[in-house]
């Protein structure tokens, strides 16, 4: 790695702008070249200099790797086409019969392939609040093999504690995941708190611009590596060189995005608070948060997802989703403009209603990704179509 750029003496952004990428052989080109090839050359049968066939690896691919691994503080990275590749190759480390405890609020793409793919092949799954140590621990069985965490969660935004969670774990002899997407590795390093495999849908904040799709798999296990590795090459769901090359080009300014997300999302919060219009505002940097004592001791900032309810259920909901101008109703997250979305009908539709609404994730409820333009056409956006909406509703 480059002048060992991952040592913990270089900071994040030093790390996000120099770790895995040397200047190319012969030319010397400052940026990782995107090694678009399927195959390589050997000088005998079986001899070759570390790379042989496109599917098991790629020069662009390893830069990637090496660079998310330096931020997220862990020895190795596996790189996957999307985040859902990623968790499905999370899943092929266990066998049927194997029993999860997961996170009660999770991404409906979880739960998809969790309940109709992984369901199906004698996998269990128990879905449990985890901010609470006793329904953590009567939840564990003699089949439970893996703990899944998110946190903050999608699209509660519940922080759980998962240095807690961990502990359990450890003395369960059982791994812990954590799907760190909505912190990113600029805001929480699960990997420090004791969790065994950090998750990212890497399309989110380490992509950061919605134009690439990927997810990656960080550990410090080398036999875990191995095994992720082994998948990765015979499931064969890795990501392009291109893809590779425009997520190496996004995470040189990961730091000063997340800086700005998180100011604007804390702002938006507190406007949001101040409308009489809105039922409920869920942010992790409010200290009116319910885990508030959570996120600071292991979060460094509350991060650019903000959840709110809107008064007057799904009717009002919609026609104010259907009025805002500078936050654009679409699905996903993590992108430099503002994105704004309806979980019940969108996201999180895949989940069946009767849990949906048990969570809390009514027809009222709004998720939104705060981007980083200027944060008061961001706040007269929403206020507009709050109003507009109010009007008619």
């Amino acid at each position: 790695m480059k002048n060992n750029i991952a040592s913990e003496k270089f900071g994040f952004s030093t790390r996000a702008i120099h770790a895995g990428q040397e200047p190319s052989p012969g030319v010397h080109a400052i940026m990782t070249p995107i090694y678009q090839t399927s195959t390589y050359v050997q000088t005998s049968p079986g001899v070759y200099s570390g790379y042989d066939y496109g599917r098991t690896n790629n020069p662009t691919r390893t830069a990637l790797e090496e660079n998310i691994a330096a931020l997220e503080r862990a020895k190795f990275g596996i790189c996957f086409a999307s985040g859902c590749a990623a968790i499905d190759a999370i899943m092929h480390l266990l066998v049927s019969g194997d029993h999860v405890v997961c996170c009660d609020d999770v991404y409906g793409g979880t739960f998809r392939l969790f309940e109709n793919i992984f369901s199906k092949m004698g996998l269990s799954y128990s879905y449990v609040d985890l901010r609470s140590l006793e329904k953590l621990e009567a939840a564990i069985t003699p089949q439970t093999k893996l703990i899944w965490v998110e946190s903050p969660t999608n699209p509660l935004l519940k922080v759980i504690d998962i240095e807690m969670v961990s502990d359990v774990a450890q003395k369960n002899k059982l791994k812990v995941v954590v799907d760190n997407t909505f912190a990113s590795p600029y805001l929480q390093n699960p990997l420090e708190l004791g969790a065994s495999l950090v998750l990212h849908s890497s399309t989110k904040y380490i992509g950061g611009h919605s134009d690439v799709i990927g997810g990656v798999v960080l550990v410090n296990d080398e036999t875990l590596a191995e095994r992720l590795y082994y998948i990765q090459n015979a499931v064969g769901a890795v990501p392009a060189p291109l893809d590779c090359f425009l997520l190496l080009r996004s995470t040189k300014t990961l730091a000063i995005r997340m800086e700005s997300h998180c100011r604007n999302a804390q702002e938006i919060a507190e406007f949001l608070l101040r409308r009489d219009d809105i039922e409920k505002v869920i942010y992790p940097g409010l200290p009116s948060h319910p885990d508030y004592k959570v996120v600071t001791k292991q979060m460094r900032a509350g991060g650019g997802m903000v959840s709110f309810v809107v008064a007057g259920g799904e009717s009002r909901a919609r026609s104010f989703l259907e009025k805002v101008k500078l936050f654009s109703l679409a699905e996903s997250l993590g992108g430099v403009e503002s994105l704004i979305e309806h979980p019940a009908i969108m996201t999180h539709a895949s989940i069946p209603q009767a849990v949906r609404e048990k969570l809390g994730i009514t027809g009222g409820f709004v998720r939104t990704s705060v981007g980083i333009e200027d944060v008061g056409d961001l706040i007269s956006d929403l206020a507009t179509a709050l109003d507009a909406s109010k009007r008619l509703s």
